[in-house]
């Protein structure tokens, strides 16, 4: 295949697939060892923009609410305007490392990792998770 199709079959797929996929969908997440729960409406951001983008432009996060930033090992905080928990995961859902409470203009990092949670400050806590910890992702209930 020359070049130019090449690039044109995979812009073409590109464009494809970002207008068919769901635009914004929850996720519960549970904590399976300790029995709790982390989050209840957890975002999803798997593109690149969304990954960009994070939770910069926002005045906080809800109790409930959160970001799974996929892959990801590394998160910065800068030009955020609250703090956060992360907990990062490797690509069984078992809990690598958390960070609590990190302040805008931080970064943390954990190259074992292969995604990070952005939730609430204070969720780690509440929820007395623990690094080794096995998470569960299930579809969040729609409440009308």
């Amino acid at each position: 295949m020359n070049p130019f199709r090449w690039i044109a079959s995979g812009l073409r797929n590109c464009f494809f697939l970002h207008r068919h996929a769901p635009q914004d969908f929850r996720l519960r997440v549970s904590n399976l060892t300790r029995n709790t729960v982390l989050a209840t409406s957890m975002e999803v951001a798997n593109t690149d923009s969304k990954r960009r983008k994070g939770l910069l432009g926002r005045d906080g996060l809800s109790s409930g609410g959160g970001l799974w930033i996929c892959p990801c090992e590394s998160v910065h905080t800068f030009w955020m305007r609250f703090s956060i928990d992360l907990v990062y995961l490797d690509r069984k859902n078992r809990i690598r490392k958390l960070v609590n409470e990190v302040r805008p203009w931080r970064l943390s990092a954990c190259l074992r990792a292969h995604s990070v949670l952005e939730l609430p400050s204070g969720t780690i806590r509440d929820t007395q998770t623990h690094p080794g910890d096995i998470l569960e992702f299930s579809a969040a209930s729609l409440v009308n």
